[in-house]
């Protein structure tokens, strides 16, 4: 996709993007200016943290009247680029977003869309009035394995859709690092977990199950392990000044320290020390004070480690979707999906597919030409897709080019709602019906 998306717009000036939060994903989505100056260039930044948006003014070479510690006084200046990237913390999308929207920006927004499913109804109305487009960070729908998934599905390759059957293994350490001691671990200041990490997954079935409404949703889960009756005899309060340490998986030191001392800088230390790189002594002094540092035990999280969402959606399609904080592999899903002609399986690298008739397995695979700098940071170098179909989108003017649109993502981010309504009061619920409330 991003060779023939590259060609369709050289004609055309670099699109003109601004920053909104430069931590993690907003440093990665900006590289891909970085990658390709022609098709965009990013043009300024607003975050409150001067470490983080001086680091992406000094790669873009950003001038200084364009750098803004609020995001409000950057949408009060008249409209100076043509796209926003979104990438403030959950709870934080649903003012910025609608203020560029209205301001004429077309807008990629990461997800989740939003915490409420009023705030995300509220954005993509706000988008579809002001005109602009909306792209919504489901990165993996840009992934092109399994982008071949969807491509395969609706060639019938397997039949009609009967079964749709995915798994999310977060990883035991990821979890430790996002969900327990980070920025995820507690859905007040954050969200719950299902929509914080998992409204990739609810939009991947609900995009497989195709134009099919889903009509019943019950889910399961909760909190295990990390959770102060599980603290270990003799264990402190943080893990440099612990004594059972070396035995603990989920120890700060062996996450972190460790893996600085091995030369490794990026995620998840990077994260850790947002003021400054990440060497021994910014490390130490992070862990020693910080939130990373704290024993897993002794958290203030109460987000689900574990979690299973069951859909039926129209003409009997079930799905069954597992997510869970205890695995070796960190988020490489594993999905298979039962058809009335064949089975196809994927485990993130390439896809299988059985036919019945025949009884032959052909693999098949997706050509990935992803710059080395995405290809190390996760999603499997989808975040680059997903960045070049939106600049393509916007340098075309055409909106057909985003995969994850205001529609499609507002009803799958609504299913994502009424999974956890149905967790938090234990029944089957039933989407858009009202008779059964």
């Amino acid at each position: 996709m991003g060779q023939n998306s590259s060609q369709d717009s050289k004609m055309t000036c670099p699109v003109r993007v601004i920053v909104v939060g430069a931590g993690c994903r907003g440093e990665i989505y900006s590289q891909y200016a970085s990658i390709h100056p022609e098709r965009a260039k990013v043009v300024g930044v607003a975050d409150p943290r001067k470490f983080a948006r001086t680091k992406l003014q000094e790669q873009h070479k950003i001038e200084d009247e364009n750098i803004f510690e609020d995001w409000h006084s950057m949408v009060e200046r008249e409209k100076f680029a043509d796209a926003v990237l979104i990438c403030t913390p959950d709870r934080l999308h649903k003012e910025p977003a609608m203020a560029f929207a209205k301001k004429g920006y077309h807008v990629l927004l990461e997800k989740p869309m939003a915490t409420t499913a009023e705030d995300c109804t509220a954005i993509v109305e706000a988008c579809t009035q002001s005109g602009v487009m909306l792209s919504v960070g489901h990165v993996l729908r840009y992934d092109p394995v399994i982008h071949k998934i969807k491509e395969l599905i609706d060639a019938g390759v397997i039949g009609d859709v009967i079964h749709i059957q995915h798994l999310e293994p977060v990883g035991f350490y990821h979890f430790a690092h996002s969900f327990v001691r980070g920025s995820w671990r507690n859905e007040a200041e954050s969200s719950f977990a299902l929509l914080a990490k998992s409204c990739h997954d609810i939009d991947l079935i609900h995009h497989w199950a195709g134009a099919r409404r889903c009509v019943k949703v019950s889910s399961f889960g909760s909190l295990s392990h990390f959770t102060k009756i599980n603290k270990p005899t003799g264990a402190a309060d943080r893990c440099l000044d612990c004594s059972v340490e070396r035995d603990c998986p989920y120890s700060a030191r062996k996450i972190y320290m460790d893996r600085v001392k091995q030369g490794h800088t990026g995620w998840p230390v990077s994260v850790i020390c947002p003021n400054s790189f990440p060497d021994i002594e910014s490390v130490t002094e992070a862990l020693r004070n910080g939130p990373y540092g704290r024993c897993v035990y002794e958290c203030d999280n109460d987000v689900c480690s574990n979690q299973v969402v069951n859909m039926e959606f129209e003409g009997g399609v079930t799905a069954a979707f597992s997510m869970v904080a205890f695995t070796e592999e960190i988020c490489q899903r594993k999905t298979t999906i039962s058809g009335s002609k064949g089975e196809l399986s994927c485990n993130g690298h390439e896809v299988r597919v059985f036919d019945f008739l025949t009884e032959r397995a052909t693999k098949h695979t997706a050509d990935k030409n992803t710059p080395k700098q995405f290809g190390m940071i996760g999603h499997g170098g989808a975040d680059y897709y997903l960045m070049d179909a939106f600049i393509s989108a916007v340098a075309n003017n055409d909106p057909s080019l985003i995969r994850s649109g205001p529609e499609e993502t507002l009803h799958s981010h609504l299913l994502v709602f009424e999974a956890e309504r149905s967790r938090l009061e234990s029944r089957v619920v039933y989407p858009g019906d009202t008779s059964h409330s």
